[in-house]
């Protein structure tokens, strides 16, 4: 006889008809601490670090921030007809702790902490601080997966070589990322890209690296169901590692960012882009640049944390029905 315990059902975030959503410790959603539970199918981890950012600091406290803004999250996602929280098991890691006095070091530790909460096949979603965290990140990723598919959701390449002769920063991972063998060089890409640059080099330098584009301009011009079907061809069917800098936003939907800039996509077109996701084969992602200082009335932090529920949503293997005698939400 097998005497085998039957699985475990996903442990979710409280009623909140019987526990406020303001009152008790801000965990993302509001769902329980991975220590509280057996194990996690994803691991929500904050990794508040900015001391790779070349302009306005702040994106620190961005972890804590998108958690607070969070808390109005529901169970199901009427968007995907997926409930991400019942489907699988998903849980708060906490905070990666990152010395904030030496990037190298920081880094290390980042990846070290990665591969431990990825050793027993959960997924990582990570909530920056600033982009430099995407590079430990791959790293991760790619000594599991191989070579990942990188969509990369920003206002900005990301693929510079140096600041101030440093050569780990938050404009420059995915050239690092690209050097090291840690992308797919036909299957990445930049969407939302768009302000001024230093020279055309940086397109050329960009594509040689293993980057297409679809910039802001472009999902304007040709529509958003050309850019999700361009998307989607040239993801292909490799492993994804989803990387999303809050300030892809226009600043009229994300202010809260270190480096803003004008005629970014709208928070319903970044959200209907990340939907398309739903069955690619999506290892990890990040979302990453809330810098809480400049956030008015927690537009960006909301935006952040919508983002991030829609790229759980995606990774969601399939989804139960919700039974009709469940106690809904409000």
């Amino acid at each position: 006889m097998n005497s085998a315990e039957p699985p475990q059902s996903p442990i979710g975030p409280p009623d909140a008809s019987l526990t406020p959503r303001y009152a008790g410790i801000a965990t993302f959603a509001r769902l329980p601490c991975l220590e509280d539970v057996p194990r996690a199918d994803i691991a929500v981890v904050g990794v508040p670090f900015d001391s790779g950012v070349s302009y306005r600091p702040g994106a620190r406290f961005g972890p804590a921030h998108i958690r607070e803004a969070s808390r109005l999250l529901r169970p199901y996602n009427p968007a995907q007809d997926v409930e991400p929280f019942a489907a699988q098991q998903v849980a708060d890691a906490g905070d990666i702790s990152a010395n904030p006095f030496s990037l190298d070091e920081a880094v290390t530790r980042i990846q070290t902490a990665a591969e431990e909460l990825t050793a027993d096949g959960t997924r990582l979603l990570t909530l920056g601080g600033d982009h430099t965290i995407a590079l430990p990140l791959l790293r991760a990723a790619a000594r599991r997966h191989g070579p990942l598919a990188v969509l990369h959701f920003d206002a900005h390449l990301d693929t510079w070589d140096t600041y101030f002769g440093a050569p780990v920063t938050h404009g420059t991972p995915f050239r690092r990322a690209s050097e090291e063998g840690l992308i797919d060089l036909t299957t990445s890409l930049h969407v939302g890209t768009r302000g001024p640059l230093y020279s055309r080099q940086d397109l050329r330098d960009d594509e040689r690296l293993g980057f297409a584009v679809i910039s802001s301009p472009e999902i304007e011009t040709e529509g958003l169901p050309r850019a999700i079907e361009r998307m989607l061809a040239r993801l292909g069917e490799r492993p994804v590692y989803l990387s999303i800098d809050i300030d892809v936003l226009d600043p009229a939907h994300a202010p809260g960012t270190g480096t803003p800039e004008a005629g970014g996509m709208t928070s319903r077109e970044l959200l209907a882009m990340i939907r398309a996701l739903r069955g690619t084969r999506l290892v990890g992602a990040d979302v990453v640049e809330v810098a809480p200082a400049y956030d008015h009335a927690q537009m960006t932090a909301v935006a952040a944390a919508h983002t991030a529920y829609e790229i759980l949503s995606a990774m969601t293997p399939d989804h139960l029905p919700v039974p009709d005698d469940r106690p809904r939400e409000r």
